[in-house]
C-alpha cells in the first residue's frame, strides 16, 4: 500500500478519520440501494467506500490528482465506485441521474459558491448531506433577523428544507482544521417554498438587498441597479416599509418584493 501524500494547505485539505462521524454521515443519508451519490472531496476515500456499501453508484469528484493510489487502495472491491479528477466548480451538475443523493464534505474555501451551484441542480438532486464549517451551516438554517441570516439562508430555504444534524470536533480530521464542521441535511423541495412570476428576478432582488446590510431596503436595491421610481412603488405594493432591512424579511416578503418589482 503506498504512503498517502499530505495534506495540500493550498486546498483546504482536512481528511476525516473518524469513522464513528463516517457511519452518522451515512446514517444522515439514509441511502436506499438503488441510489447514486455524488461524493465531493472524497480525499482519502473512508467516507466513499462505507457510501459504496449502501448505494447502486457512487461518483466522487476529486481535485487533487496525487490522491489517485490512495483512494485506489482504500476502494479496492468497490467496483460502484467512479473517481472523476476534476474541478467540482466546473462539474456539469445539470446531468446528474435523476434523484442523486449528494454526500459531501465540502471544501471550505468554496462551500458557499458550490452550495449556489448544487442549488441550481435542484431537479437532479433528492437531497444532500453536507459537511460545512459551522460558521456557513448556520446561515443555511437561520431565520430573519438573526445575524445569520442572508442571502444563503433565502435561497437555501427557497429549495431546500435545511437541517443542523451534528457538530464535528475538529480532532475527527487530520491536520486538523481551526474552525468548527457541522453536518446539515438539506431535502430538496418538490416546489419552492414560495411561488414567484420571474425566478431569476428573486434572486436578483434577494441579492441586491443583502448586498449593502447596513442600508435600508431602499438604498441597497438603487445601489444595485433598481431605479427609485421601481423600488418606492414596489415596496408599497409588498407592504414592506421603506426603511426596512433586508435581514427583517421573511421569504415570503421577499416573494412579493420581487413579483412587485416584475410589475414595474
Amino acid at each position: 500500500m503506498a504512503l498517502a501524500p499530505p495534506a495540500k494547505k493550498r486546498l483546504s485539505q482536512h481528511f476525516l478519520i473518524d469513522r464513528n462521524i463516517v457511519r452518522k454521515i451515512v446514517a444522515a443519508a439514509a441511502l436506499r440501494c438503488e441510489e447514486t451519490v455524488l461524493e465531493i472531496g472524497p480525499g482519502r476515500g473512508i467516507l466513499t467506500r462505507a457510501l459504496s456499501a449502501s448505494a447502486r453508484r457512487v461518483v466522487a469528484i476529486e481535485l487533487d490528482r496525487s490522491l489517485g493510489r490512495t483512494l485506489e487502495d482504500a476502494l479496492v472491491g468497490c467496483g460502484n465506485v467512479e473517481i472523476q479528477f476534476g474541478d467540482a466548480l466546473a462539474y456539469p451538475y445539470g446531468t446528474l441521474p435523476q434523484g442523486t443523493v449528494v454526500v459531501a464534505n465540502l471544501p471550505y474555501a468554496i462551500s458557499t459558491p458550490l452550495l449556489f451551484q448544487l442549488l441550481e441542480a435542484h431537479g437532479r438532486i433528492d437531497r444532500m448531506v453536507l459537511m460545512l464549517q459551522t460558521e456557513v451551516a448556520k446561515r443555511l438554517a437561520a431565520k430573519p433577523g438573526t445575524k445569520d441570516y442572508g442571502i444563503l439562508s433565502v435561497l437555501t430555504q427557497y429549495r431546500t428544507v435545511p437541517s443542523l444534524a451534528f457538530r464535528v470536533s475538529a480532532s475527527c480530521f487530520r491536520p486538523a482544521p481551526a474552525v468548527g464542521s457541522t453536518v446539515v441535511t438539506l431535502a430538496v423541495r418538490p416546489v419552492p417554498a414560495v411561488a414567484v412570476t420571474d425566478e431569476s428576478l428573486f434572486v436578483r432582488t434577494v441579492r441586491a438587498a443583502f448586498a449593502h446590510r447596513r442600508k435600508t431596503l431602499v438604498n441597497s436595491l438603487r445601489d444595485e441597479g433598481f431605479p427609485l421610481q421601481q423600488i418606492l412603488p414596489a415596496l408599497q405594493a409588498a407592504e414592506i416599509p421603506p426603511a426596512r432591512r433586508a435581514e427583517a424579511l421573511a421569504i415570503e416578503q421577499f416573494a412579493a418584493l420581487a413579483d412587485a418589482l416584475s410589475r414595474g
